[in-house]
C-alpha cells in the first residue's frame, strides 16, 4: 500500500521547512535584540534607518496590489487612505472592506 497523505498528515519535507523557517525567524529576532542591547548608545544614522523601516514595510505590502490589482483593490485602498487620515485603524479596516465588497458585488469590479 502506498504512503498517502491524509488531511491531517504532513509531508516530512514540509515539516522540516517549517522548522527551519521557525529557527531562522527566532534567531533573526533574538539577534536584533542582542545587537541593540549590546550598544550603549544608538548611532543617529542607525536610529534614522530603524525609524524608516515601518514605512518601507508598509510600502512593500501596499504597492504591488495597488499597481497590479484590479479596480476593486484600487478603490478600497483609496477609501482606506482617506478614512485612515481621519479615523482609527478599526474604522479604516471596516471601510476598506466595505469599499472592496461594494466595488466587487455592487459595481462588478474584480469578479
Amino acid at each position: 500500500m502506498e504512503n498517502q497523505l491524509t488531511a491531517f498528515s504532513i509531508d516530512p519535507n514540509t515539516a522540516l521547512l517549517i522548522l527551519i523557517a521557525a529557527i531562522a525567524t527566532y534567531f533573526t529576532r533574538i539577534g536584533g535584540y542582542v545587537l541593540m542591547s549590546s550598544m550603549k548608545r544608538i548611532p543617529p544614522r542607525l536610529e534614522s534607518a530603524l525609524n524608516a523601516v515601518p514605512a518601507a514595510v508598509l510600502t512593500t505590502l501596499v504597492a504591488q496590489p495597488f499597481v497590479y490589482g484590479g479596480w476593486d483593490i484600487k478603490i478600497a485602498m483609496a477609501v482606506a487612505l482617506i478614512v485612515g487620515l481621519r479615523f482609527p485603524g478599526l474604522m479604516l479596516l471596516i471601510m476598506g472592506w466595505a469599499a472592496v465588497m461594494a466595488a466587487r458585488y455592487g459595481l462588478g469590479f474584480g469578479l
